[in-house]
C-alpha cells in the first residue's frame, strides 16, 4: 500500500510517499520502503513548506494522489504552532481524497529508526526540543514505549536505566549516553509505527496533538481569571 506520511511536530518539516506491505511467511517485520522524502529544517515554515514538499515527493515517485492508500501524521509532543500545521495538511489531504488518517507519536517513530542499530540492549531514551529549556522525552524497550511522552527540564528527566539516547542534536548532549543516528520522525519511521493498523484496515483513532502544555497564547479571559485568583 502507498501511504502519504508527514510530521511537524520538530524543527525538521518532513514528508514522504512509503510503501508498506505485509510480513512475509517467516514473520519478519512488514517491509516499509521510502520512495519519496523531502525534509527542510525551519522551525519557522511549516506552513509554506508542507505542501509542496508533498507534491514534490508525488511527482518524484510517479504516484498520482488518487493512488494514495492512506495517510499518517505525528501527532507530536510538540509546539502548538507547528503541529498543528502538519495535524491539518493530513487531514485535509485524507478529506479531500477520502483517505484514511492514521495519527501517531513522533517520538515513536524516532524510536522506530533505530530498530536494526547494533547496540546492547536496555532502554532507548528519545528526546526532542521543547524550548524552555526543556525536552520532550520517551523511553523504549525492546521497541515498545514503556514511559513518557512526557515534558521536563533535561535534569528532571528520569534517565533510569536507559542505555542510548536518540533525538534532536542539539539535546542528547544534555544526557551521558551513547548517541544514535536518529534526529527526527522520517517517512519510514511513522508508517513503521502505524504498520499493524494500517495493514489490518484498523479505523484511525481521533487526532489528537500532544501538546503536553498549555499553548503560550491565553485569552483575555483567562488572564483576568488567573490574576484574580478567581
Amino acid at each position: 500500500m502507498l501511504v502519504l506520511a508527514v510530521d511537524t511536530a520538530t524543527p525538521a518539516v518532513t514528508a514522504g510517499l512509503v510503501h508498506l506491505s505485509p510480513a512475509g511467511e517467516s514473520g519478519t517485520r512488514p517491509a516499509v520502503a521510502t520512495l519519496a522524502a523531502r525534509v527542510k529544517v525551519d522551525a519557522r515554515a511549516h506552513a509554506e513548506v508542507l505542501t509542496p514538499q508533498i507534491l514534490e515527493c508525488l511527482a518524484e515517485a510517479g504516484v498520482g494522489r488518487d493512488e494514495l492508500d492512506a495517510v499518517v501524521v505525528g501527532l507530536g509532543p510538540g509546539p502548538f504552532t507547528g503541529l498543528r500545521v502538519g495535524m491539518a495538511t493530513a487531514a485535509a489531504f485524507g478529506d479531500a481524497l477520502g483517505l484514511p488518517v492514521y495519527g501517531v507519536c513522533s517520538l515513536d517513530a524516532i524510536a522506530a529508526d533505530t530498530i536494526g542499530e547494533k547496540r546492547d540492549p536496555g532502554e532507548l531514551l528519545v528526546v526532542t526540543d521543547a524550548r524552555r529549556r526543556e525536552v520532550y522525552w520517551a523511553k523504549y524497550l525492546n521497541g515498545a514505549r514503556v514511559a513518557g511522552p512526557e515534558v521536563n527540564k533535561a535534569v528532571d528527566v528520569p534517565v533510569g536505566e536507559a542505555a542510548v539516547i536518540a533525538g534532536s542534536a542539539a539535546h542528547v548532549d544534555f544526557f551521558d549516553l551513547p548517541v544514535l543516528p536518529s534526529e527526527t520522525p522520517s517517512p519510514a519511521g511513522l508508517v513503521t509505527v502505524a504498520a499493524s493498523a494500517l495493514l489490518s484496515g484498523e479505523p484511525p483513532q481521533a487526532l489528537v496533538p500532544l501538546y503536553l502544555r498549555r499553548p503560550d497564547a491565553v485569552e483575555n479571559s483567562f488572564r483576568t481569571l488567573d490574576r484574580t485568583g478567581a
